[in-house]
């Protein structure tokens, strides 16, 4: 059944504002893979903040460029779905990851972060990175450790002359008088 001149107007629309809404999406070819995995892999990229999408090629290749964006290599042939992520590009593609080494019907075709696009090999690199929130422990646990060294090095200057001031007081008393 083909599709009305309208209703590819609204995909176009849909697709363009997925598009320029996403700080990255993760491009897939999806061939064999049932409604229900389907389902599940959408609900699970809802649960991280994004969206997965089966998509028309040749309306996401239009929205695409639209939005300035570099056309899609894999949206050429093929089934193609696409995990938007609004915020943590990583999670989303390793769910994708996932999903694509248990079952074996989808294939990353690639990836664009903040309007660079990536290779399905550099894909499968970023979905390996650990979620946002542990990346941004890290860092915080890079950022403190100066900190802490520094507290511990003065504490310990600190305690250092206390125990000084201590034993010379302590040995003052202890002297005769005299």
């Amino acid at each position: 059944m083909a599709i009305t001149r309208k209703r590819k107007e609204e995909l176009l629309a849909s697709y363009l504002e997925l598009v320029r809404g996403s700080k990255g999406m993760v491009l897939t070819s999806f061939s064999g893979l049932n409604v229900k995995d389907l389902e599940a892999l959408r609900r699970k990229i809802r649960d991280l903040g994004g969206d997965f999408h089966v998509v028309k090629n040749s309306l996401i290749r239009l929205a695409f460029r639209e939005a300035g964006l570099p056309e899609p290599a894999g949206a050429k042939t093929g089934t193609t779905a696409i995990g938007f992520a609004s915020e943590d590009l990583p999670s989303v593609a390793k769910a994708i990851l996932d999903v694509a080494r248990q079952s074996g019907a989808i294939q990353l075709k690639g990836a664009w972060l903040e309007g660079m696009a990536y290779s399905a090999a550099q894909t499968e690199q970023l979905a390996e990175l650990p979620p946002l929130p542990v990346i941004r422990g890290r860092l915080l646990g890079v950022l403190q450790a100066p900190a802490r060294q520094l507290v511990g090095v003065i504490a310990g200057s600190v305690r250092q002359v206390v125990h000084v001031i201590k034993a010379y007081s302590e040995k003052e008393a202890n002297a005769p008088a005299g």
